[in-house]
């Protein structure tokens, strides 16, 4: 554990390689598992029969990940603590039929996914990547990170008014990227993923793929104190999540048990079997307590006294559009992770959970800052109010300031990264 705020570099340095080798929730989860292997975690399958003995595990499904670390003399209803994120991002994924096209052009047919910002979509050299499910069942990852497909925009000579009424985006007709000329041959673009992941042909017999931006991350400004790049939104805090874990793993002086858990869906509403609002988190504390020799009373002790973070992005102030933000609370960039609440729980964050923020926040010696949404504005929402309610833990939403949240680039203070998987740290520990 960390007990000072002075800037490492080296946390950021090591979010951007992240970053740039995490582009599907798929490969996210695949990146966090090796590192927590690295650190001496070992995989269980849901399958099997777990032993409730120490060390750390971890669960994969899809998706998500859910790891935790058991500590010598841990009984049955020893609490948790819970540090949450999510591995999916906004963007274009291919669907059942993926060839398509028109006027001599081979495109490849997409579905939108989460809300994404399209605008940011367009006239960018996009790459391929996500799962394949194979003949016998298994799975394999797939990234072509090149140049392989474009969505281009309209030339403003064809579209005279662009600059004055406004990008008028049609899901359906506007955003098919291209990735070729010819004619259209129905199993290309699956026969091409293929050879690119030196498979035999037809081996392929189910997909998740999704397009992802080919720009690596990179350091902005003249003081290079911003940060730049894809899946802020939210693999910063499943970064920081597995660093954090796997230093309260290392610390030695654990009276609860860390768990982290990363899951998908939660741009669509995380109703699925690998999202918040499934059966995954609760399943896998319920076997962890029954395995240390547990009950239901055991597993209900547990759950009473365990805290979640549940760590996901804000906005930060917006310097072109200052008016949309509340006017009392205005994140910055570098301030600090920022504490979110809303009273109407869409954030579950309430007094206890703030004062449980800033206990973990004052023991690292990292700044923090308030969000509230404007009353005029609409409020997001993330998987705290989800677990909170599900499993009747204590939950506080936290997370890092960025701009241009839902882009296919998005942007943070360099210092943040840091801050929050530090005051994360601190929260496990304690």
């Amino acid at each position: 554990m960390t007990n000072s705020a002075r800037f490492d570099r080296g946390h950021t340095d090591d979010l951007m390689s992240f970053l740039a080798a995490s582009p599907s929730p798929y490969h996210a989860v695949a990146n966090a598992a090796a590192r927590l292997a690295a650190a001496g975690f070992r995989q269980v399958a849901e399958t099997d029969a777990w032993d409730g003995g120490h060390g750390g595990k971890y669960v994969l499904r899809g998706g998500a990940l859910i790891a935790w670390y058991v500590p010598e003399g841990a009984e049955p209803a020893t609490p948790f603590r819970i540090l949450g994120a999510h591995t999916d991002s906004p963007n274009l994924r291919v669907k059942p039929l993926p060839d398509t096209g028109a006027h001599g052009w081979r495109q490849v047919a997409v579905e939108i996914y989460g809300g994404a910002l399209l605008n940011t979509w367009l006239d960018r050299d996009l790459g391929l990547s996500g799962r394949v499910t194979l003949r016998d069942g298994s799975h394999r990852l797939v990234n072509i990170d090149r140049a392989l497909l474009r969505v281009p925009q309209l030339a403003i000579h064809l579209d005279r008014s662009v600059n004055t009424d406004g990008l008028k985006l049609d899901k359906q007709r506007h955003m098919t990227p291209i990735w070729g000329l010819g004619e259209v041959n129905e199993g290309d673009l699956i026969a091409f993923v293929e050879q690119e992941a030196q498979l035999p042909a037809g081996e392929i017999r189910g997909w998740d793929l999704m397009v992802h931006s080919i720009e690596p991350p990179a350091y902005l400004g003249r003081d290079r104190e911003l940060l730049a790049g894809p899946r802020m939104d939210n693999l910063l805090s499943v970064h920081a999540g597995t660093a954090a874990l796997i230093a309260a793993a290392e610390s030695g002086e654990l009276t609860t048990i860390p768990v982290l858990a990363a899951f998908d869906h939660e741009e669509n509403g995380s109703q699925s079997d690998t999202g918040a609002d499934g059966p995954l988190l609760g399943s896998v504390l319920e076997r962890s307590v029954f395995a240390r020799g547990g009950a239901y009373e055991d597993r209900a002790r547990a759950f009473a006294g365990t805290l979640c973070l549940s760590s996901d992005t804000g906005h930060a102030v917006h310097p072109n559009y200052g008016e949309r933000h509340e006017p009392g609370h205005h994140p910055v960039p570098n301030g600090g992770p920022i504490l979110k609440v809303n009273v109407n729980q869409r954030y579950a964050t309430d007094g206890d959970g703030r004062a449980v923020f800033a206990a973990a926040c004052e023991r690292a010696e990292v700044p923090w800052q308030s969000f509230v949404s404007n009353n005029a504005m609409p409020c997001g929402t993330t998987i705290g109010p989800i677990t909170a309610a599900r499993h009747g833990i204590t939950t506080v939403d936290v997370g890092v300031a960025i701009l241009s949240m839902h882009s296919a680039r998005e942007l943070c203070g360099a210092e943040d990264p840091y801050l929050l998987a530090n005051a994360l740290t601190a929260f496990l520990e304690g």
